[in-house]
């Protein structure tokens, strides 16, 4: 079955960085394109960044235009989130996501918090 796992999140000081990664099984990772959300205390998800299947196509969220890159290693059967100078903003809960068949498919997420 499809399975996400993402890694990585934790506590960082504003102006920090993170890399998130998310491993993925159950699916032939290299053929679909992967994407990142995040979910803040009493808001909605937002989708934050996405690739496509061969990772030459990347598209970022208005708010983290210049600061975030999303990659993959399809030989990893993973999909990384490189934060830079992060905000306070940027808390919330990260999840990775792959739309296979008509559903989509979630990660349990990983907590950022940028608190000084």
């Amino acid at each position: 079955q499809v399975q996400l796992v993402e890694s990585g999140g934790g506590l960082v000081q504003p102006g920090g960085s993170l890399r998130l990664s998310c491993a993925a099984s159950g699916f032939t990772f290299g053929s679909y394109p992967m994407s990142w959300y995040r979910q803040a205390a009493g808001k909605e998800r937002e989708l934050v960044a996405a690739i496509s299947s061969g990772g030459g196509t990347r598209n970022y969220a208005d708010s983290v235009k210049g600061r975030f890159t999303i990659s993959r290693d399809n030989a990893k059967n993973t999909v990384y989130l490189q934060m830079n100078s992060l905000k306070p903003d940027d808390t919330a809960v990260y999840y990775c996501k792959v739309i296979w068949g008509i559903r989509n498919y979630w990660g349990q997420g990983t907590q950022v918090t940028v608190s000084s």
